[in-house]
């Protein structure tokens, strides 16, 4: 399972051994990497991520940082009177999917035998790293912005994390963060490959769960782009070893007060943050200013996809007439439950929404 890091500026490559998260010219790096999938050894294993072993780009086992996550259950569920499949990723150790992301880049920090790391966050990947690093004895500090959950606050502190609260934006925030990563390995769920071979479980299991089929839509909240592009490169690995042969519509999902994606897609253009983002309750994905902007629009290009967005009270509406069926989500997970209720789905398809974080990491 060798693999090696390459820049998609200069193209310069890197040895997967080396601690690096971005290129020396500044450039994004992605993971050269070949997933193989023995799907009668998968079957015979734990339900968690980890049964996709040969799928996962860390040498030893014995560097694996888990708490048996994954496999969340796929439900299916009516809808505002449509018939989808809801993946319960709120159901995770930390109460997101980006456990998902943690568990693999934590592994691959262990197996690099790094002692201390930071993150960004708006919530949920910073209490995810927290919560890795804390199980593989890993100093972590997390940077957030000062209007992110108090719960999430809390959570991160819990984890014996030094938190880094930053009076400001998000995008402050990541300057902050990155200001330190220059002296410290930089553990980012967007600039650090690695956390998108994590999310790519979350379509693993998917197919799986549907008989090793794909679904033809997948609707899927975005701001960094972690589960979407995760997804498609995924989707992509499973395509390259005929595992699957079409590959489903992926609709990226913003909040029209924060849509930079939804701009960009919508005009053809390049992602720019335009006027002043306004605040959005789904702060999970309010990010004026993605970093891998063009992987999350190639990705939704290439599956003929969409990037739709939602206002604030639909997003509400959405929160509150989901958990009155039973499913208790943060209203960033909402969102694309108020994108279903706009988009028209033709009869019979099948539809996968991600419940991407639970609802006691937000207090309205």
């Amino acid at each position: 399972m060798k693999s090696k890091l390459l820049c998609q500026s200069c193209h310069a490559e890197y040895s997967s051994s080396e601690p690096r998260w971005n290129c020396t010219c500044g450039g994004l790096l992605t993971l050269d990497f070949h997933a193989r999938f023995p799907i009668s050894n998968i079957k015979k294993r734990k339900p968690n991520l980890w049964r996709y072993r040969e799928a996962l780009p860390i040498n030893q086992d014995r560097h694996i940082i888990s708490f048996d996550e994954g496999f969340t259950p796929l439900i299916q569920e009516e809808v505002f009177g449509k018939k989808v499949l809801l993946k319960q990723e709120h159901l995770f150790p930390s109460g997101s999917y980006k456990d998902r992301g943690a568990s693999v880049l934590v592994s691959k920090i262990k197996e690099l035998g790094l002692k201390k790391v930071v993150e960004d966050s708006s919530g949920n990947a910073g209490a995810a790293i927290a919560a890795y690093c804390a199980k593989a004895s890993i100093d972590c500090h997390i940077y957030t912005p000062e209007k992110t959950s108090p719960e999430k606050l809390i959570q991160i502190k819990q984890y014996g994390a030094h938190l880094h609260v930053v009076q400001g934006s998000r995008k402050d925030t990541a300057l902050a963060a990155w200001n330190h990563a220059q002296t410290t390995y930089y553990a980012s769920h967007y600039w650090n490959p690695y956390f998108f071979h994590g999310t790519k479980t979350c379509i693993f299991e998917i197919v799986e769960q549907l008989g090793w089929k794909t679904p033809d839509v997948l609707i899927i909240p975005v701001g960094n782009g972690t589960l979407l592009y995760g997804s498609y490169i995924g989707l992509k690995e499973l395509q390259q070893e005929n595992i699957i042969d079409k590959l489903p519509r992926i609709i990226g999902v913003q909040a029209e007060n924060c849509a930079p994606l939804a701009n960009a897609w919508k005009n053809k253009d390049e992602p720019t943050s335009g006027n002043s983002p306004k605040e959005t309750i789904a702060e999970g994905i309010a990010i004026s200013n993605p970093v891998r902007a063009n992987d999350i629009l190639h990705s939704v290009k290439e599956t003929n996809g969409d990037i739709l967005t939602v206002t604030e009270k639909e997003i509400l509406d959405a929160l509150y007439y989901i958990r009155k069926k039973g499913y208790y989500i943060e209203p960033t997970s909402a969102v694309v439950l108020a994108a279903l209720k706009k988009h028209h789905l033709h009869k019979n398809q099948v539809v996968v929404l991600p419940l991407t974080g639970h609802g006691l990491k937000h207090k309205e």
